[in-house]
């Protein structure tokens, strides 16, 4: 029996390095444009990518409007882009700045009403037409944030945009718009699911998830940006963003596929 011993070291050591040799021989780093609520999400999923690539991201979170304009602009050094929405990919692909082939949708987004006051939002979002109980209203700029475009559809829909544009807040991007709320500068605002349902952490303050049927559906693509073209971690980022592992991150935070 002893003599099995050095036979299963041997054994275990071949295998760790099997498991080393499917690594690649360079990793490499991926700068990554990610739209400010995939950021949590994508900090997740970076330590899956790493332990099985070795690679590593280096990940740059805002207003997908505002990414657009400084890929345009030339002044973004970015590999991928992780967007929220499939318009900016579309246009980037036209422009030549992305590589055609690339686009896929990873995430279907939800668009929440929430405050960090608990029992202030309730479950059909009738708080939006209760001019007394809030003062602002917390949104991501609509003119560079799907999330804050969406909103406005929703206070179309409900017939209270005239009544409640006078409140907004608009913040740069989703991130904002939360952190406005979250620090009660605003009582309660839109953002994503993915901002306030982390997985394993209960929900603070109170939440509307908004129907589907208020607003259009939050199709988000990543694709592949020019300066990625040649990166084996660029494209590896993009695979894994289509594995099982990251498919069940990015459903624990609420997205629809």
């Amino acid at each position: 029996m002893c003599a099995l011993k050095p036979l299963r070291r041997c054994a275990a050591l071949l295998a760790a390095t099997a498991c080393l040799g499917a690594l690649p021989a360079h990793a490499d780093e991926v700068l990554v444009a990610v739209a400010a609520n995939f950021a949590g999400p994508l900090q997740k999923i970076a330590e899956g990518f790493t332990a099985a690539t070795g690679h590593t991201l280096k990940p740059s979170a805002g207003a997908t409007g505002k990414f657009y304009t400084q890929i345009v602009a030339g002044g973004a050094p970015f590999q991928v882009l992780i967007a929220a929405d499939d318009e900016t990919p579309k246009k980037l692909i036209a422009a030549g700045h992305a590589v055609a082939g690339s686009q896929f949708t990873y995430a279907i987004g939800q668009l929440v009403l929430w405050s960090a006051t608990p029992g202030l939002v309730d479950e059909q979002g009738a708080v939006l037409a209760q001019a007394g109980r809030f003062s602002k209203l917390a949104i991501a700029n609509p003119r560079i944030a799907p999330y804050g475009a969406a909103a406005l559809e929703v206070l179309k829909a409900r017939g209270l945009t005239e009544a409640v544009t006078p409140r907004l807040v608009t913040a740069d991007s989703i991130a904002q718009a939360h952190q406005f709320i979250a620090s009660g500068n605003a009582e309660l605002g839109f953002v994503a699911l993915s901002q306030v349902a982390v997985p394993g952490k209960p929900v603070t303050g109170s939440v509307w998830k908004v129907p589907h049927n208020l607003y259009g559906e939050i199709r988000q693509d990543a694709v592949l940006l020019k300066p990625g073209e040649k990166s084996a971690a660029a494209k590896a980022l993009l695979a894994y963003l289509k594995s099982a592992p990251a498919k069940v991150v990015i459903a624990s935070y609420g997205y629809k596929e």
